[in-house]
């Protein structure tokens, strides 16, 4: 019989992701949690008033293009890897 392999003898197994990459994510998930507010507003009370506020830059612009990157920015944080050191 073969003695089983000491612990310390097997290669250690690396976490697919650094502190850097939850770092970036966590970046990320605040831009698109931003994103999404900066979208949000209340609707009209009445269905007959109209609220020409719906149709605002911040709504249709800024909040969309923030969450955007969000989710742009939040895949290379899935995909970086650090350089390796010599």
């Amino acid at each position: 019989m073969e003695a089983a392999a000491e612990p310390s003898a097997q290669p250690r197994m690396r976490m697919p992701f650094g502190k850097t990459n939850f770092l970036m994510m966590a970046g990320c998930l605040a831009l698109i949690i931003i994103g999404f507010a900066l979208m949000s507003g209340g609707g009209s009370a009445e269905a007959t008033s109209f609220d020409p506020e719906i149709f605002s830059t911040r709504r249709i612009v800024v909040g969309p293009a923030l969450t955007f990157l969000g989710f742009l920015l939040m895949a290379f944080a899935i995909i970086w890897t650090p350089r390796k050191e010599k």
